[in-house]
């Protein structure tokens, strides 16, 4: 009987004990990689959910302009998701400022007007009686105050005794304005009233710039003629300066008055800034204080940040 030879089954090979020995020690390794990165995180948490939320709902997608902004604000806005790496936000809206001159003499309409937002310039004629009281009035309330000094015009007009004209020496040029700004308490500025003649003559408004200077008072050209030279007087003069782009009520009706302020927003997209003149007409009243409560689109800025971002726009392209 033939005895069979037990099969002999080979052993598979383990690994050795070095490998084991540096698998272990990798495992190990790995451990305490992992316990530290998760050490670092529980240090250093990122921020809640809720406070993520908060800042994400301080930057609104686009931002509205309301009749309360100003040009800083307007200027400035930054949105936070820019500093992430999202897109920019478009643009600034465009600045409007709006005057209301040829106040004081109606003392109803004068009221109707201080009503209206702060950003709206007020400039108040010297000779009416009541002048004094309503831009103490005006001023209170927040408004920019101006002294709306009549000046000669090229047809002759009645313009009372503080009116500038040609003929008059620079001294008494000095002499009439000291006593119309005097009548404006409150007043930081100075638009002409009238003065196609007289802002037609450099010469003329030598004086008055040179009497302004040491004032600190600005000069808004209401642009009676195309042939003005306040602009170039005044910045002579290192007197701050803008000039008015739109008559809101040259027709005094609802439709001559809701298509200048269209022809505004117009100037104020293409320019950036645009700086309107009205007068205290009931028409003229009612349509702004209905565009300021309504528009949409443009910041209502007051009359000192328009002219400064015009100002700044002209020597910008000056440089160009």
């Amino acid at each position: 009987m033939l005895r069979l030879k037990p099969i002999r089954r080979r052993k598979r090979r383990g690994p050795s004990r070095d490998v084991l020995r540096v698998a272990d020690g990798a495992f190990w390794l790995a451990l305490v990689f992992a316990g530290l990165i998760g050490a670092r995180h529980l240090l250093s948490p990122s921020p809640p959910v809720a406070a993520r939320a908060s800042v994400e709902l301080s930057v609104p997608a686009a931002t509205k302009a309301t009749p309360g902004a100003t040009a800083s604000s307007a200027a400035t806005a930054t949105p936070v998701a820019a500093a992430h790496g999202a897109a920019a936000a478009p643009p600034p809206h465009p600045i409007i400022a709006i005057v209301i001159d040829d106040l004081g003499a109606d003392a109803v309409h004068t009221r109707r007007a201080i009503a209206l937002p702060r950003q709206v310039a007020l400039a108040f004629l010297p000779d009416p009686p009541d002048t004094p009281g309503l831009a103490r009035m005006a001023a209170r309330e927040g408004h920019e105050v101006l002294l709306h000094m009549p000046m000669q015009a090229v047809t002759e007009t009645r313009l009372g005794p503080l009116a500038l004209t040609l003929d008059l020496p620079p001294d008494e040029i000095g002499r009439r304005l000291d006593r119309a700004l005097a009548r404006v308490p409150g007043r930081i500025g100075v638009n002409n009233h009238e003065g196609s003649r007289f802002t037609a003559d450099r010469a003329a408004l030598d004086p008055v710039m040179q009497h302004l200077a040491p004032r600190h008072l600005f000069f808004l050209d209401s642009r009676t003629t195309v042939d003005t030279q306040v602009v170039a007087a005044a910045r002579a003069r290192g007197v701050q300066t803008g000039s008015r782009d739109v008559f809101l009520d040259d027709v005094v009706t609802i439709d001559g008055v809701d298509a200048q302020l269209r022809v505004l927003e117009a100037k104020a997209r293409a320019q950036g800034a645009a700086i309107a003149i009205g007068h205290p007409h009931e028409i003229t009243l009612d349509a702004v204080a209905y565009w300021t409560a309504h528009e949409k689109g443009f910041a209502l800025v007051t009359l000192r940040a328009a002219m400064r971002r015009k100002t700044e726009d002209s020597l910008t392209l000056a440089t160009r």
